[in-house]
Parts: structure tokens; C-alpha cells; sequence
């Protein structure tokens, strides 16, 4: 696969991403736009996460019974347009709500996407491709947080979901122009859908799937804890920062994050699980840094940067092994990856803000690094388990 086309499908994992998380600087606008409480905003951006958590359960295995991967990245990113147009629309709550399940539903085109990279890319450049490729996962989570501020201060939170809904349907008349079919070779049915659906259950059985879902948790939890509550003490005594002020930062993530895309050469090169482990040693190390916010600023953006690679290091390798292990079933293993994900995510989402009230910025510091260290020790008890070896080039 060549690079621009390499940089297209980046692009629709970072415009499906974003239509989760472009809510996180606009909550207030929006919630009181739409009549919402402050303590019920919290859920416009929780309903997309749990339509996308229900899509990686229902709609990535589809991935595996389709014949061609392309069209159903386009279907699901004509259904994504229609969420986040609905969103931009609404005149109540429940619409706006509606529309961001349907959105966050949809938005697992993400996987999908993934798992088509994989299957066109040659064996021995699979973790290169999925490394550029999920490269716009964070840019979609990050970056999305600096354009929305920015759109909604020109125009209004509106306009956020209207560019992503056009951008959608852009893309999807682009995925179909341009991208070569991903066509199941001849010989290999595919199975049906209540069959890919049941065989997850077995994945949750496999000791290289656990372990390195169990690891991804730990490794998204310690993530979400810092990009769910760095807001909290920026904002505070003695920096008192403001929200565009703050989605800068995501410019530091940005850094680290694309830094970490030779993760996938890496695992080409036969190297993904000692990567996984120095990347997870990082991640620790990086929170020494993240925890010295409250009197220099100029560490915590050397701690996001190397919290940033050291994620999507760990990620990319993480798929590159579980992609070479079940190349038959792509888009079933990452989706049933992804929930463990999603489950960290939530976790370090929840756990930052209550124990940022408690014990400070000190206490989540010490929540994401324990996180860290819990992943750590997963990958050493046997996470590191998995395929070593690349595959020649076919």
C-alpha cells in the first residue's frame, strides 16, 4: 500500500474518532444550548462512547463476513454523516442525543478501517501500515479538541458537527473511488455473521488476546487519566488557563503520538514485544514529569510527549501481533481488542476527576502511573508472548 493511500485511511479513523470526542470542549455551550443540567452535560459525550463500545460488539465483525472491507468503511461513514448531521441540527436534548449514539455507533468504522489496512498490506509491512493508519486515531482524539475550540469560537458548537458530517461523506465517496477492493480470497468463504458474532467469545479464552487486551486496558486507563483530568489543574491556581489555552497541549500529544508511528516497523522488524516493554517503562517514567504541573509547565509537556509515544507505541505493536496471529479473522480481533480499550479509557476518565478532588494532581499522577506499572507487570508475567519473527514480503 502506497503512502497517500496509507494517509487517506489515517484520515477516516481520525474524522470517525473525532465525531466521539469533538464534545469535550464545547460541554457547556452545548449543554446549555440544548437545555441540558451541568451534571447530566457529562452524558453527551458518555453516549457516544457507550454507541461505540455496542458497535465493536455488533458491527466490527461484519468485517469478516462482507466480501469487500471498502464498502462497508464507506456505508459506515455515510451512517456517521447522518449522526453528526442530526447533531448539528437539533432543537432538543434527545435529538442531539440520538444523533451521537448513532455517530459513536458508527464510529468503530475506525476498526474496520484497521483491518482492511492489514489485509491489503504485504505481511512484512503490515505494523508500518496499521502504525500510520492509527496514527490518526490520535490525532482525531487530540487534534479534536484544538479544532473544536477553535470552530466553536468562530461560529458555534454547531459548525463542529456539520464540517464533521460533510468531511464523512467526503470521505466515503473517496474510500470507494480510490481505494482498491478488499476481495476474500477464492477458496476461503466467509462465514456467517451469528458465527463470527459467538467465535469472540473464544478470544476472550486466548492467552496472547487476553494479555495483551489486559495490558491495553491498564495502558488506555493511565491514558485517559491524564487527557480527562489535566484540564482540572490547568485551569486552577496558579496557571488559571483557558480551554483553547488548554486544547494546546493536545499539540504536545499530537508530537509524541506521531513520533511513535516507526513502532510499526519496529514490530516488522520482529521487535514489538521488547518495544512494548521499554514503551511501558516510558509510559511510568512519564508521569514523574506530568506530576510536576502545578510548578512548571514546561515538564508536563515532556511528560504528554512521552506519554503519547509511549501509548501508541504499545498500541501499534499490540495490534501488529494480534493482526499476524488471526490474519483470517482481522476485524473480529481488533474489535474485541478495542473493548478493552474503551473499558480503560472509561475507567481512567472516572477514577481522574474523583481522585483529583480528593488527593490533588499529585493523586492522579499516582493513579496514571499505577495504571502504567499494572500493565508492566501484565506484559512481563506473558504479554510479551506473541509472534516475533516477520513475515517476508509477498
Amino acid at each position: 500500500m502506497n503512502g497517500w493511500r496509507r494517509l487517506l485511511l489515517a484520515v477516516v479513523c481520525g474524522v470517525a474518532v473525532a465525531s466521539i470526542y469533538a464534545a469535550q470542549p464545547v460541554l457547556e455551550p452545548m449543554g446549555h444550548d440544548l437545555g441540558l443540567s451541568p451534571d447530566l452535560s457529562g452524558w453527551i459525550v458518555s453516549t457516544g462512547q457507550f454507541g461505540y463500545i455496542a458497535g465493536l460488539l455488533l458491527l466490527v465483525p461484519l468485517g469478516d463476513v462482507v466480501a469487500d472491507r471498502r464498502r462497508l468503511i464507506a456505508v459506515h461513514l455515510a451512517a456517521t454523516a447522518a449522526g453528526t448531521a442530526l447533531t448539528a441540527v437539533a432543537s432538543a436534548a434527545w435529538t442531539a442525543f440520538l444523533g451521537l449514539a448513532v455517530a459513536g455507533v458508527f464510529a468503530v468504522v475506525v476498526q474496520t478501517t484497521v483491518a482492511y489496512a492489514a489485509s491489503v498490506s504485504p505481511p512484512a509491512e503490515r505494523g508500518r501500515t496499521i502504525g500510520v493508519v492509527t496514527s490518526g486515531v490520535v490525532i482525531g482524539i487530540l487534534g479534536a479538541r484544538v479544532v473544536t475550540g477553535a470552530l466553536a469560537d468562530v461560529w458555534s458548537w454547531r459548525s463542529v458537527y456539520a464540517v464533521l458530517a460533510a468531511l464523512s461523506v467526503g470521505l466515503a465517496a473517496l474510500v470507494l473511488a480510490v481505494l482498491p477492493p478488499d476481495e476474500r480470497p477464492g477458496g476461503h468463504p466467509a462465514p456467517g455473521y451469528r458465527h463470527t458474532l459467538g467465535s469472540l467469545g473464544g478470544l476472550f479464552t486466548e492467552r496472547l488476546f487476553l494479555t495483551r487486551g489486559i495490558v491495553t486496558f491498564f495502558l488506555f486507563a493511565s491514558f485517559g487519566t491524564l487527557w480527562s483530568g489535566v484540564a482540572l489543574p490547568l485551569a486552577d491556581a496558579p496557571w488559571h488557563l483557558t480551554e483553547s489555552q488548554i486544547g494546546l497541549f493536545g499539540i504536545a500529544g499530537l508530537a509524541g503520538a506521531l513520533g511513535a508511528a516507526r513502532a510499526g516497523r519496529w514490530a516488522d522488524a520482529g521487535r514489538a514485544a521488547p518495544v512494548s516493554g521499554f514503551a511501558l517503562v516510558l509510559l511510568i517514567a512519564s508521569w514523574a514529569a506530568i506530576g510536576q504541573l502545578t510548578w512548571a509547565l514546561w515538564l508536563l509537556v515532556i511528560g504528554i510527549v512521552a506519554l503519547d509515544f509511549a501509548v501508541q507505541a504499545v498500541h501499534v505493536s499490540n495490534q501488529h501481533m494480534l493482526t499476524s496471529a488471526h490474519p483470517e479473522r482481522l476485524s473480529s480481533v481488533i474489535g474485541g481488542y478495542m473493548v478493552f480499550y474503551s473499558l480503560g479509557s472509561a475507567l481512567g476518565a472516572a477514577a481522574t476527576t474523583a481522585v483529583h478532588a480528593a488527593h490533588g494532581w499529585a493523586g492522579s499522577s499516582l493513579l496514571g502511573a499505577g495504571f502504567a506499572a499494572c500493565g508492566l507487570l501484565v506484559w512481563a508475567a506473558g504479554g510479551q508472548a506473541g509472534p516475533a519473527r516477520p513475515t517476508k514480503s509477498r
